[in-house]
């Protein structure tokens, strides 16, 4: 004679409630949280970046885990091709540059402001080898605006720059020093008719001169951060 199934009531009860998820507490997943920080030249590869040669620009090429970009005749640089996953507003960018050789900018850092389609471009040591600020502001360039300032940048020496963008304001920090801080609200903002328009919407760049980079990071910020 069976025996009866005297297990089979509970049985049932385990597999009712393993095929119903709602009556029992299964966590859910947590949503990955989107990336503070990301890195834009680890130096490891240049596979991130593009050279835009407008004729005769000078070559872009990582030498001991440094960007190079040789002086050309005018501007040369390489354009970040991630840059429609980027933050456009509510970020900074931060990166180590000096210059090698030249006498006209050795950084000049484009980037989006509030838009992939409206940029800006920092100016370090622009006009000679001091003029740094932003062009362009309300058709003003960096050396004719507000955010112009006479700095002393010395050759092969590392200077630590930081942008940030936000939707009133533009930052930036040479080193410690706060160099520019501009209301941007109700202001044109754009790059410099020219050459520099070939190298939208994020980018280095030199003028006749040969820089080096490292450090290349940019992070997101809370908004309301000035």
């Amino acid at each position: 004679m069976t025996k009866p199934l005297i297990f089979l009531p509970m049985l049932l009860a385990v597999s009712a409630l393993a095929a119903d998820p709602a009556k029992k507490d299964v966590p859910k997943a947590e949503e990955p949280a989107e990336p503070k920080e990301v890195v834009l030249f680890d130096g490891k590869s240049l596979d991130d970046w593009e050279m835009v040669d407008i004729g005769a620009s000078g070559a872009v090429e990582m030498e001991g885990g440094i960007m190079i970009i040789n002086a050309g005749d005018s501007v040369s640089g390489a354009v970040y091709k991630k840059a429609a996953s980027l933050p456009v507003t509510n970020y900074e960018i931060s990166l180590e540059a000096k210059r090698l050789d030249g006498v006209d900018f050795f950084c000049g850092l484009t980037f989006p402001v509030n838009s992939a389609k409206t940029c800006a471009t920092l100016v370090c040591g622009g006009w000679g080898g001091a003029v740094t600020g932003i062009s362009s502001i309300d058709n003003l360039d960096a050396s004719e605006n507000n955010t112009s300032s006479f700095q002393k940048f010395e050759d092969d020496k590392w200077y630590a720059i930081r942008v940030r963008v936000t939707p009133e304001k533009l930052g930036v920090w040479l080193g410690d020093k706060h160099i520019i801080d501009e209301e941007i609200k109700g202001k044109k903002i754009g790059v410099r008719p020219g050459p520099i328009e070939s190298y939208l919407p994020l980018s280095l760049t030199t003028y006749a001169t040969t820089g080096a980079y490292r450090n290349i990071k940019l992070k997101v910020i809370e908004p309301g951060k000035n």
